[in-house]
């Protein structure tokens, strides 16, 4: 009998230290060459470790939520033969082979939002029968979603191959429900989960957030239906083929609306430093947009949205948005921020207090449009009278140790004169 020690490898990219944020194995047990680990999340991505061998787990190298630096051990496992340890570097590490020993793999670590573009191996195309027949994944994962009760036709890859991993199964069961399908069988049993990765950092933003910064939030009422009968003619010509211009959501109508507002307001388009005690008012537009993933909350940013027409601002909501939720977005993509708008799209209630996205000093949420009776004036019908009208209430808070009331509803205000005319949004 022998030992190995498998150590992190060098991830790539400058990363110095990831956190443990699962363990798929504890002392004691057995672990199948290539056989799931941990899951590790940097600064980039979560990252999946599988073991180059196969042996029984002697040691772990600490609990969830604890960070460890790249070329310290993270499992020690007792194998038939004395074969030693990994190498930190995963390149330097497929050279070494122990005289007399069969060489050993390089240390696996997957990623679970990129993959290499080989093709998936034999054994992940072996044919299975039932609705998940075309799904790419291992017999691990497949039997794990057996013992579920779940139909891996219904879990979505994170990778661009299309290869189902333990972790979009993990993202599956967590989110799951909330989308309105579970799993077979009983009721599941109550759970104790340990707040870690980027859910503990946006724990950690949110708490800082609210206790750092005073918030206020000022709710304002909006006529949106000459909006959405805009929004509607222009999607009506957006064309076909290679041409076809993207189709237009509300968002980027409202981005155009608080570009426009904002030069007027420019304290409420800038980031507070207080340990300084200095306010930047930015000239430019960099609009974060909180995106929901199967991760958590994610922040991409539209950079010089200002600048932008409505078309691209749409492509520009489409690309960010799909790169946050798998995983692909870059560091910068998701920093920098002046101005954060947040949707729940038609989930959004009538009015809500979003948290500041801190160091900025104001944060948007539409809500939803809801169909009410009003008194109008003028029009075909003349006079007075009543009709149908699409509303919706727009929800700002904003830092009140920077911006006052006074500015907060002026700024509302403009961006509502703006929507209840929005062909103003089309004019230079």
């Amino acid at each position: 009998m022998g030992k190995y020690t498998f150590r992190l490898p060098d991830i790539g990219e400058g990363i110095a230290e990831a956190e443990i944020v699962a363990w798929h194995v504890k002392v004691g047990d057995m672990v199948a060459e290539d056989g799931r680990l941990a899951d590790l999340m940097t600064d980039k991505a979560t990252v999946e470790m599988e073991s180059p061998v196969a042996g029984r787990v002697l040691e772990v190298a600490g609990d969830v939520g604890d960070v460890i630096a790249i070329g310290s051990t993270l499992v020690v496992l007792e194998t038939e033969r004395e074969i030693g340890e990994s190498l930190p570097t995963v390149a330097a590490r497929a050279n070494v082979t122990e005289p007399d020993v069969p060489p050993v793999p390089a240390p696996i670590a997957r990623s679970v939002h990129v993959s290499d573009s080989k093709s998936a191996p034999a054994e992940l195309e072996a044919p299975v029968s039932g609705p998940a027949a075309k799904v790419l994944a291992s017999p691990a994962v497949r039997q794990r979603a057996r013992d579920l009760g779940v139909d891996l036709a219904h879990v979505r890859a994170a990778s661009p191959d299309g290869r189902l991993r333990h972790a979009d199964l993990d993202a599956f069961l967590s989110y799951g429900a909330a989308k309105g399908y579970a799993p077979s069988g009983a009721a599941r049993p109550d759970e104790m989960i340990k707040v870690v990765g980027l859910r503990r950092r946006i724990a950690e933003n949110m708490a800082a957030s609210k206790r750092h910064i005073p918030h206020f939030t000022y709710v304002e009422e909006c006529d949106v239906t000459d909006l959405e009968k805009l929004r509607a003619d222009l999607n009506a010509n957006c064309g076909t083929g290679k041409d076809a211009r993207p189709r237009l959501t509300l968002l980027p109508l409202l981005i155009a609306a608080v570009c426009r507002a904002l030069p007027k307001f420019p304290m409420l388009n800038a980031r507070y430093d207080e340990e300084a005690g200095v306010v930047t008012r930015h000239g430019a537009v960099h609009l974060g947009l909180a995106t929901m993933t199967d991760a958590g909350l994610m922040v991409p940013v539209i950079r010089d949205a200002q600048s932008k027409n409505l078309w691209q601002l749409a492509g520009e909501i489409l690309r960010l948005s799909q790169a946050a939720r798998d995983g692909k977005a870059r560091s910068h993509e998701l920093s920098g921020s002046t101005f954060t708008l947040t949707s729940l799209g038609p989930l959004a209630g009538i009015a809500s207090t979003p948290v500041i996205n801190r160091p900025e000093v104001a944060i948007m949420a539409p809500n939803r449009i809801v169909e009410r009776p009003m008194f109008v004036s003028g029009g075909a019908l003349g006079g007075e009278h009543i009709e149908k009208r699409k509303l919706m209430n727009l929800s700002l808070s904003c830092d009140h140790r920077v911006i006052d009331g006074s500015d907060a509803a002026g700024f509302v205000a403009e961006v509502k004169r703006l929507l209840e005319t929005p062909v103003l949004l089309l004019a230079d």
